[in-house]
Parts: structure tokens; C-alpha cells; sequence
């Protein structure tokens, strides 16, 4: 039954106003959640026990030493002064590490805050996207032919990066803020055994995340070098905002080789941050990196680094790093799902449906075409199932 013209505006009407639903209880629940995170990663504990707190006329804390204090000394242990141990850790000989301070109420409060709304704004900007343009159908309708996009060992490069670091950023919010989504809902038993399950899962799979890294670099570093083409895509947006422009792109579009480079930088970042929390006090990425910006930007940043305080830069920017590329990779699956139809079938089965091809990556399909043609090989355009 075919409808009339009467009828197709208030279709398009309805689907508008259902994806505008969706879009407002996606962005409603995901501003609840920043706002609970927001209270609870502000709430910093105060201790106002007088025995507890710094010296005051002179009483040391807790009276241990009488009713007197060096102020030189205590100074100079504020400061960070070393003692001697006998013991095989040398860093014990630090007593007091007063950055610790600092590293703590950034990690707790500015940088839990602001990486909870960098999050929700992805979803609610995402969110708005797909009610405005709803989802980027096939322009010409499936065909009956589907050519290979991704071969086995492309799809197992893919996978192995991809879910190695889904488990990883969940294991990791988990570590900023499960204390105070999950542990009020599940309770401190489970959240404590969860929690060092998931710490075990973070540690080890590390690695599994970096083979990835490396296995899609090799294969694809090829595809995703700027090309003149890129330009026109970049101009014309993609085509994401018409639905009659079809760009022309090779295997990997400029917003593709804009994933990927995000996604190799910064997973070479976070790797190398992560391998600093995994083998503590072994490296010196920060002081070497300082050290070479100081020398080429004529900068005077701090090149000599205790470990403790590499420990805590990497501590930091591993944490900033991995939430700019949760960002980064919601987006990719937000357009690589729902976002596109046909999308996922490249990473799927790894055959695409042709129309999808030729309307999205027009010069790769020639070149396949024009590759078989010249070789006489077996087609790599199939019958659809």
C-alpha cells in the first residue's frame, strides 16, 4: 500500500518528533549524571580537629614533640626535603611531598568536573545531530551487489584496538567516578571487588590496546596521508549536511584520517603515560619532554623531575588524554551505528553494499574496479546475500 502526497509531511513530521524525543531523554539522563558527578567530585573532606591541623602557636600536630616546632625544619620538610632510610624504596626518605596537594584537588575537582561536561557535551551535541538530520540513509536505496571493504585481518586490527579500549575507558571512569555514581548504588562490597577486578582488566589489557595501535598504523598509515581530495570533502562537509552531496573520497575521507591521527597520537600518548603508572619510578617522559620544549621554544618549563612528580604528571595527563579520546570515539561510533546506514557492515561482515561505496567513497570504488580490471582477478563486487 503505497501512501499519498497527503500523507508524507506528516511522516517526516512524526519522525522529527520522535528522534527530537530521543534526543531530549539521552541529553536529560546525561545532564543528570554530569550534575550528580559535578557534587560529589567537589566535595572535598575538611578536617577540623585542632589536633590534626597545621601547627598553630607554635604546638606541633598531635603534640608529638612537645609544644614546640622548628619552623626551619618543618619548613624544609614541607618543602620536600630527603632524610636517609635503610630501607630498598628511597623515596620513603621524602616525608612530606606537598604536590601530592596539588595533583589531588586538580584530579579530584577541576579535572573530574570539567571531563564529565566535555563528555555530556558529545552526547548532547550528537544527540541534536540526529534529531536535526536523523540518520544518513543510502541516497539510492541497497543494491544487490556488496564489494569487500575491509579484509579479516583489517576487521581483527580494528576489534582487538576497539574493545581493548572500551573495557579500559569504562575500567578507568570507573577509578574517577565510582565512588560516587556506583558505589551509593551497589554498595562497598561489590564496588570494592568490582573495582579491583576492573583495575586487573586496565592493567592487562594495556597491552592489547597498544598491539592494536600498532597493527592499524601499519595498515593504514598509507590511506590516511592528507590528499588533495580532502580539501573538497572538508568544503562540501562531508555531504553529511545535504542529502543529495556525495563527495568524492579514496578509502579513508578527510574526517576519517582525522579519527584516525587523533585516535594513533593519542593513543600513543596515553600508552606511554600508561606504561609510566604501570612501572613507577622507571621513566622520565616529562622531564625529557620539558627538557626538548625548553630547548626549541626557548621555554622554562621544570626539566628535573622527581619521580614522584612524573607520577603525577602521567597520573594527570593520562587521565586527560583518555577522556579527549572517549570523546573522540563517540563520535566515531555514533556515526559508524546510528548514524549511517551501512556503516557498520565495513567493520561487521566487511562487505559493504555498493551504492554505500560509490555514494561515500566514489574514487576507492574506481580504483578497486580499476585494479581488478587490470590485474583479471576475481571481483571483489559480490551478489548481496
Amino acid at each position: 500500500m503505497y501512501h499519498t502526497g497527503t500523507m508524507r509531511p506528516a511522516y517526516i513530521s512524526n519522525g522529527i518528533v520522535w528522534r527530537l524525543r530521543t534526543a531530549l531523554m539521552v541529553v536529560v539522563a546525561a545532564l543528570f549524571l554530569a550534575l550528580s558527578v559535578q557534587d560529589s567530585a567537589l566535595a572535598q573532606p575538611v578536617d577540623n580537629d585542632p589536633a590534626t591541623v597545621s601547627p598553630v602557636q607554635g604546638q606541633v600536630p598531635g603534640n608529638t614533640l612537645g609544644t614546640d616546632s622548628d619552623t626551619e625544619m618543618w619548613r624544609a620538610v614541607r618543602q620536600g626535603v630527603a632524610g636517609q632510610v635503610s630501607i630498598p624504596d628511597k623515596n620513603a626518605a621524602t616525608l612530606v611531598q606537598s604536590e601530592g596537594e596539588l595533583w589531588r584537588s586538580i584530579r579530584n575537582g577541576p579535572l573530574a568536573l570539567y571531563a564529565s561536561w566535555a563528555m555530556l557535551a558529545m552526547v548532547v551535541v550528537l544527540s541534536l545531530f540526529f534529531a536535526i538530520r536523523g540518520r544518513i540513509r543510502i541516497e539510492h536505496g541497497r543494491s544487490e551487489q556488496t564489494i569487500t571493504r575491509f579484509a579479516a585481518f583489517e576487521r581483527f586490527g580494528h576489534w582487538l584496538l576497539a574493545s581493548s579500549f572500551i573495557i579500559l575507558a569504562l575500567t578507568g571512569l570507573n577509578v574517577m567516578y565510582g565512588r560516587y555514581v556506583l558505589l551509593p548504588v551497589i554498595g562497598p562490597e561489590a564496588f570494592g571487588a568490582l573495582t579491583i577486578f576492573g583495575k586487573y582488566l586496565h592493567n592487562y589489557l594495556a597491552f592489547a590496546f597498544m598491539a592494536g595501535l600498532v597493527i592499524i598504523f601499519v595498515m593504514w598509515v598509507s590511506h590516511n596521508l592528507p590528499h588533495k581530495t580532502d580539501i573538497k570533502w572538508v568544503l562540501q562537509g562531508g555531504g553529511i549536511f545535504s542529502r543529495k552531496l556525495h563527495p568524492p573520497a579514496k578509502k579513508f575521507n578527510a574526517g576519517q584520517k582525522v579519527i584516525f591521527w587523533l585516535t594513533i597520537l593519542g593513543g600513543l600518548s596515553i600508552s606511554m603515560s600508561g606504561w609510566t603508572l604501570l612501572f613507577p619510578y622507571t621513566t622520565h617522559f616529562f622531564s625529557g619532554t620539558f627538557e626538548l620544549v625548553n630547548t626549541v621554544f626557548g621555554t622554562a618549563l621544570p626539566a628535573s623531575l622527581s619521580p614522584l612528580q612524573e607520577q603525577q604528571l602521567a597520573s594527570l595527563w593520562h587521565s586527560i588524554m583518555s577522556v579527549f579520546l572517549i570523546c573522540v570515539i563517540i563520535a566515531h561510533i555514533y556515526i559508524g551505528t546510528i548514524g549511517m546506514e551501512g556503516a557498520f557492515d565495513a567493520m561487521g561482515s566487511g562487505e559493504v553494499d555498493l551504492n554505500w561505496a560509490k555514494e561515500h567513497h566514489s574514487l576507492w570504488v574506481d580504483e578497486v574496479m580499476a585494479r581488478e580490471a587490470e590485474h583479471k582477478g576475481p571481483s571483489k563486487v559480490q551478489p548481496a546475500e
